[in-house]
């Protein structure tokens, strides 16, 4: 197995090709692939596609196939989910400190002393969309974030280009995996679901085939904002950080956005929504870790794990 490491969207990314000389091209190919979305759909970077079109909220703007493919799979993404995945929640992530890259945070601290009040915003549903022309229009006041959808979209797309030199290959960003293919050895790929109290350590292993395994979690992008700590994860019905019953949520499913959707709105609905989310996404199974270490998963997970005694469904 061929292996590539290098570090965007402010993660460390991990290539793997099973092949020679042409899975070596394959790498090279997905990273440039990376870095070039990267660029596009950051909303850190003053010139990519998003932040200009959020810079121009309130008027038309001409975007590229790609980003109009990500909004569409967020307003879609939106209404299936009562509003719980909101990519409108910019405002409130800078709100709570949120307003650099988490490397840049963890280098020299949040650039927001005290949160300000929240202000009302127009809801994500209100944005125009207007496929023909080829044009987005944000309503006035509205900032986007693509954040974990555009990693998920990234990440299968670059597993996709690298599948063209290589039958089985995996392409992983912060842990949020695709995988394409079965191992050669007949097996299943393994996965280690990181314990949120204690990363070093692990809480379970999942044994996938191909498609997505995603990661969120309360413990990992965190900071402190004028004594107050915080988090990335925003439940949009309160515009602050949540609080949560879980500290981690790992969703198993066939494409990258929804398994990135779904940890995420898992852990902002907690126990208490898992039921009503999962009833709608049946090819969806999922591992949920409280902040006792217990783990709370779906009836259909039973299939990814080795030993099942010690796990709640």
């Amino acid at each position: 197995m061929q292996s590539m490491e290098f570090r965007a969207m402010s993660t460390s990314v991990l290539l793997a090709a099973e092949g020679h000389d042409w899975a070596i091209a394959g790498l090279n190919a997905a990273r440039r692939f990376i870095e070039d979305c990267e660029q596009r759909f950051s909303r850190f970077l003053p010139e990519s596609e998003l932040s200009q079109l959020n810079r121009f909220s309130g008027t038309w703007v001409t975007v590229s196939d790609d980003l109009m493919d990500l909004l569409n799979q967020s307003l879609d993404f939106y209404e299936e989910t009562g509003g719980l995945f909101d990519p409108s929640i910019l405002t409130d992530l800078k709100r709570a400190g949120y307003d650099k890259s988490m490397d840049e945070i963890r280098a020299h601290g949040v650039s927001s002393l005290s949160a300000s009040k929240r202000t009302s915003r127009p809801a994500f549903n209100e944005i125009g969309l207007d496929p023909v022309g080829q044009r987005v229009r944000l309503p006035h006041g509205m900032e986007i974030d693509l954040g974990g959808i555009a990693k998920g979209w990234i990440v299968e797309k670059a597993a996709a280009l690298l599948n063209t030199y290589s039958a089985i290959c995996a392409v992983s960003a912060g842990g949020d995996i695709f995988f394409v293919g079965d191992p050669s050895d007949g097996s299943r790929w393994r996965v280690e679901v990181e314990d949120p109290r204690r990363p070093d350590e692990t809480v379970a292993v999942l044994h996938v085939g191909q498609g997505a395994v995603v990661t969120s979690s309360i413990t990992k992008r965190v900071w402190n904002q004028n004594g107050q700590p915080r988090h990335h994860l925003i439940d949009p019905r309160i515009g602050e950080p949540a609080e949560s019953n879980w500290l981690s949520v790992t969703v198993i499913a066939p494409q990258m956005t929804l398994a990135e959707v779904y940890a995420k709105v898992l852990l902002i609905g907690g126990a208490g929504e898992a039921e009503r989310l999962c009833s709608q996404r049946p090819e969806i199974a999922f591992v949920a870790v409280n902040a006792n270490g217990e783990m709370f998963c779906s009836q259909n997970s039973k299939e990814y794990f080795d030993a099942l005694d010690y796990i709640r469904f």
